[in-house]
């Protein structure tokens, strides 16, 4: 690579989920450091998904609309990214193209200015017309992922196939490799790099759950992908992303060069260490490389899960026989990709095969849903034995009459006051979840205001000024200074 490698940072999104349940953060503890994020030099943010903001109401009573607008207008020089697969918004049901043209202007609008699109199925016409609709909506950035897999359907030609058709469409702006499961290897990474790459910037994100994510970084920088995922030391590692301060130490000690500001991000993951220490949540560690993962696949994040669940019920002796029958299951099903929600599916089904002692005696909604092609085809045929048998349980009858969640009728449900941000969670979420929203401290505005802080109008309105060089705000006690560097360039 000639130029400077760029860094995208998943600490508020990834790295939450992976290591603390996507439940660790809450908007003061993210706001409190989010103008140091913004000189560290990151290319993006990978701030936040449907899943997070469901979070923020479920367990933090927060307004997640707000959190993107406070924090947008902490960091005007970082844009912040929402990761969406478009199948869904918060709820499991699938969401008709109005509900999902209405949370990209959403997300738009509030604040998010980079949208990452990420089709489990891999699904190369969804992945297009939802970075279409995305632009059409206001995104600056559209990227969309290629979403890695190991299954005798996932070949170097169905990885080049779909390349070549994403590479080919106006409304995407730049490729994410993207291996959830950490499976990438540097030999793989060798052959599939040249099948992907040619003019749009590819990115990679990798998680580090066989331990290899840092050795397949430094191959793709050297195989020419030009940006790389990763968090923070205290939320890396584990099953989430290479820590960004052994990042870019190996890259410099590999010749190449990178845009961080050292310091900053060394006082950013002192911001999140401490925040640990005081909740006791656990700090990101290396792991030992496990052969075995590459037969199941599973996350591993749901290993620890269904160890737990088993032992709950005094079933813990059944956990290697559970495992087992996932890659039973995943083949029957067609060999979906293990990623959120493919990989529950096939756990919690082969955790019920193995305790109900006879296979698919008893099946959970999604899975019914899943083999009624609710959520996309799959990337081979399922076993025809398997689906007859399903599908001739009652319930999926009832299942199979499900329609996609839309907007027709939601205004009389609601109320015509209610703001199109409350509507949405309230078309998605439970009623009582939505009622116990509380104002964000820091903010102190009432619930669901919509649109962009005041701020990050202003800000922006004086980046387009070169003849405004200062500005200060002060407001009870709190006090704003903006100025703009020799260049022209603002801070």
């Amino acid at each position: 690579m000639s130029g400077p490698v760029e860094i995208v940072d998943t600490t508020t999104r990834d790295g939450n989920q992976s290591l603390w349940g996507a439940t660790g953060l809450t908007t003061p503890d993210v706001l409190a450091i989010a103008p140091t994020i913004d000189r560290v030099g990151y290319r993006a943010l990978d701030f936040t998904a449907s899943t997070h903001m469901a979070v923020s109401v479920r367990f933090h009573h927060e307004d997640p609309w707000e959190r993107i607008r406070l924090v947008s207008a902490a960091m005007p020089d970082t844009p912040l990214t929402f990761l969406t697969t478009g199948a869904r918004f918060i709820s499991w049901l699938p969401a008709g193209p109005d509900v999902v043209r209405l949370a990209f202007r959403l997300v738009v609008r509030n604040g998010i200015r980079r949208i990452q699109i990420c089709d489990p199925m891999n699904d190369v016409g969804q992945l297009r017309r939802l970075a279409e609709a995305a632009h059409a909506e206001g995104a600056e950035e559209v990227v969309c992922a290629l979403t890695y897999s190991i299954s005798p359907v996932h070949t170097d030609s169905y990885y080049a196939e779909r390349a070549a058709e994403l590479e080919a469409s106006e409304a995407i702006d730049r490729l994410y490799l993207k291996d959830p499961g950490g499976l990438l290897t540097p030999e793989r990474l060798r052959a599939l790099a040249p099948l992907i790459i040619a003019t749009k910037p590819v990115e990679l994100h990798s998680h580090c759950t066989t331990g290899l994510a840092p050795l397949v970084y430094l191959e793709g920088v050297g195989l020419g992908l030009e940006t790389l995922h990763t968090a923070v030391a205290p939320l890396a590692n584990g099953t989430s992303q290479p820590g960004a301060e052994n990042t870019i130490e190996n890259l410099e000690a590999s010749g190449h060069s990178h845009r961080l500001d050292r310091e900053a991000l060394d006082t950013v993951s002192a911001h999140f260490a401490a925040l640990a220490a005081e909740r006791g949540l656990p700090l990101g560690a290396p792991r030992q490389y496990e052969a075995s993962y590459y037969r199941h696949q599973l996350p591993g994040g749901m290993v620890t899960t269904m160890r737990r669940q088993l032992a709950e019920i005094g079933r813990e002796r059944d956990f290697d026989a559970a495992v087992e029958d996932v890659e039973r299951v995943r083949s029957e099903f067609g060999y979906p990709i293990m990623v959120t929600p493919f990989s529950q599916f096939v756990g919690t089904q082969a955790v019920m095969n193995v305790i109900a002692g006879e296979r698919y005696a008893q099946v959970p909604d999604e899975v019914i849903r899943y083999l009624l092609g609710q959520f996309g085809p799959p990337p081979a045929p399922v076993d025809q034995e398997v689906a007859d048998r399903v599908l001739a349980l009652p319930r999926a009858a009832e299942l199979r009459a499900t329609e996609p969640l839309g907007l027709e009728g939601a205004r009389g449900r609601f109320g015509p006051r209610v703001s199109e941000e409350e509507l949405l969670l309230r078309l998605t979420m439970p009623a009582e979840q939505v009622d116990a929203i509380e104002p964000t401290p820091a903010a102190g505005a009432p619930r669901f205001r919509p649109g962009r802080a005041p701020l990050v109008t202003l800000l922006e309105e004086l980046k387009r000024r070169p003849r405004i060089s200062y500005l200060r705000l002060e407001k009870e006690g709190e006090e704003v200074v903006w100025r703009r560097r020799g260049g022209g360039d603002a801070s």
